[in-house]
């Protein structure tokens, strides 16, 4: 179901986080544009009553220079301030609203919706000040404005869409697939697979290139377009005024004042060219914070600080989808109790530990728990110190810490002959250490973080069996007095549990306690090493 421009999620976030600065600066961008025109009008205006003037003394005796040079000043300034102003408000305000896809979301703001404002304002206030010299005139001029400036905006917007999403995702596949090519060149070599990843991103490089092209004729086309109705408003007003001039309806310097209106007016329409052109990526940025932002506006309670888990009546679907894939799930874990989660793959099982992460929220039902840690197979490290990783789980700890959170896992006598210990580098991804070791890195990672309920997804599944069977024995030497919540289809890490939970279609099948012949029998049968 489509949702309305204004229920959106994404404008919500934009438009309510800073109100004020971001309406301020859409009325000084306006401000600005009109400044600029009236600038223009009214020198053209002076200029030609001054040149009227002279041609009598007794007229240019009476003339009143002060006045309209008094009001070119007043707008000079004006405009330079005004346009000071906005920029500096329009930035910090959209920077203050938007964390994510920033670039892409920033245009949203300053390429679009200002741009758009201050064409409509410039549209409006010209067909004013042309109608108070005759309607008709004004009446055309802003109809004219609005219909030739905003339909080749549209048509713009609507012919770049395509090319835009093409050329941002090339882009993002394209540094993926070079990240890739260099953190794993060596494997790549060994695998005879190089040459295939080369010429992959020159496929990605030969993509993005005529998506810049597509895009490079829309701008050049949507130029030309806007510099004909340029002409051909500029065109129409002067025969328009030429002709009340004629008829003496109209005095000359005012219809200089109408052709320099006429002049500047399609300009503010040519600045939404950009924003127009780069829509299409912006429509792709905001439908992947659109689930975001809609979840963050479900409440989710707090971690409540009480022991275990206690899951009531929950149903849940994937990030930005309602389809539920978990269906009315109720499971209560105690202080201390271990839990392994079983069943096939898209059984549900890492739905519900994102449940307990609170990494997603529920469609129904409640959720309480006590302050929880995640640690899946995927093993996140970053390119800085084996401190700074380490502390990732408690920013406060001490090297004491670090070093007895290390031993528990097993890796300290690794560290300490690293020439520069605790202070040692690691590369993208944790390169420079190997598969084992950072396993294990961030195995100490989970012990230094205070918390009361360990969720694990396949946490050795990448393992070999000896390096499993360790970091298993491991972590149940320190989890004691925590809860455990296990999501696995291996023995092993079953093997932890106090009861195995089976899940099937995202529903509850199965609850068998160690020491009977129901759990010996699902544990039989889950996959061995």
């Amino acid at each position: 179901m489509k949702t309305s421009l204004i229920s959106h999620p994404v404008l919500r976030q934009l438009l309510l986080a800073q109100p004020r600065k971001l309406i301020g600066g859409a009325v000084l961008a306006a401000l600005t544009a009109v400044a600029g025109m009236a600038l223009l009008g009214l020198s053209g205006w002076f200029i030609t009553a001054t040149s009227i003037a002279g041609l009598h003394a007794s007229t240019a005796i009476v003339f009143d220079v002060f006045g309209p040079s008094a009001g070119i000043r007043l707008l000079a300034i004006g405009r330079t301030g005004s346009r000071y102003a906005e920029r500096l408000v329009t930035h910090d305000a959209t920077f203050a609203a938007l964390t994510a896809d920033i670039d892409a979301l920033e245009s949203l703001y300053l390429r679009l919706l200002v741009p758009a404002f201050t064409a409509l304002c410039v549209a409006l206030l010209a067909g004013v000040a042309l109608g108070v010299m005759q309607w008709q005139l004004g009446l055309g001029l802003a109809a004219w404005l609005l219909a030739a400036g905003g339909g080749i905006s549209w048509f713009l917007a609507r012919g770049a869409r395509r090319p835009a999403i093409v050329r941002t995702r090339a882009i993002e596949k394209l540094r993926s697939a070079t990240i890739d090519l260099v953190a794993g060149q060596t494997d790549l070599v060994m695998a005879g697979r190089i040459d295939a990843q080369c010429a992959a991103l020159g496929q990605i490089d030969r993509s993005l290139a005529q998506a810049d092209v597509a895009l490079l004729r829309l701008e050049t086309a949507a130029g030309a377009a806007y510099g004909v109705a340029g002409s051909a408003t500029l065109a129409g007003v002067l025969l328009a005024v030429a002709a009340l001039v004629e008829q003496q309806t109209l005095s000359v310097p005012l219809a200089a004042l109408a052709l320099l209106i006429a002049l500047t007016a399609v300009e503010p329409f040519a600045g939404l060219r950009r924003g127009a052109l780069e829509a299409g990526r912006m429509l792709l940025a905001m439908r992947r914070l659109a689930p975001r932002l809609d979840a963050q506006e479900i409440a989710v309670p707090p971690a409540d600080g009480a022991p275990g888990l206690r899951l009531e009546h929950v149903s849940a679907a994937h990030a930005g989808s309602h389809v539920a894939i978990l269906h009315d799930v109720s499971l209560h874990i105690g202080e201390g109790e271990r839990v392994a989660l079983i069943g096939p793959s898209g059984a549900g099982k890492s739905t519900l530990l994102a449940i307990a992460a609170r990494e997603l929220a529920p469609l129904s039902g409640t959720v309480h728990a006590g302050r929880a840690c995640l640690f899946t197979q995927k093993t996140e490290l970053f390119q800085d110190s084996l401190r700074d990783n380490l502390r990732l789980a408690d920013p406060s700890a001490s090297d004491a810490q670090l070093w007895a959170a290390l031993q528990a896992a097993g890796l300290d006598d690794e560290v300490r002959a690293f020439a520069d210990g605790l202070d040692t580098m690691l590369g993208e991804g944790g390169l420079g250490l190997s598969g084992g070791q950072a396993r294990r890195l961030a195995l100490a990672r989970l012990f230094l973080h205070a918390s009361t309920l360990w969720l694990l997804d396949e946490a050795t599944e990448a393992l070999n069996a000896q390096t499993a069977i360790d970091v298993l024995q491991r972590l149940a030497a320190r989890s004691e007095g925590r809860s455990l919540l296990i999501a696995t289809h291996l023995r092993r890490e079953a093997a932890l549990a106090d009861r195995l939970i089976s899940l099937r279609d995202g529903r509850i099948v199965g609850d068998a306690r160690r020491g009977t012949p129901a759990f010996e029998a699902a544990l039989a049968g889950l996959r061995g090493d």
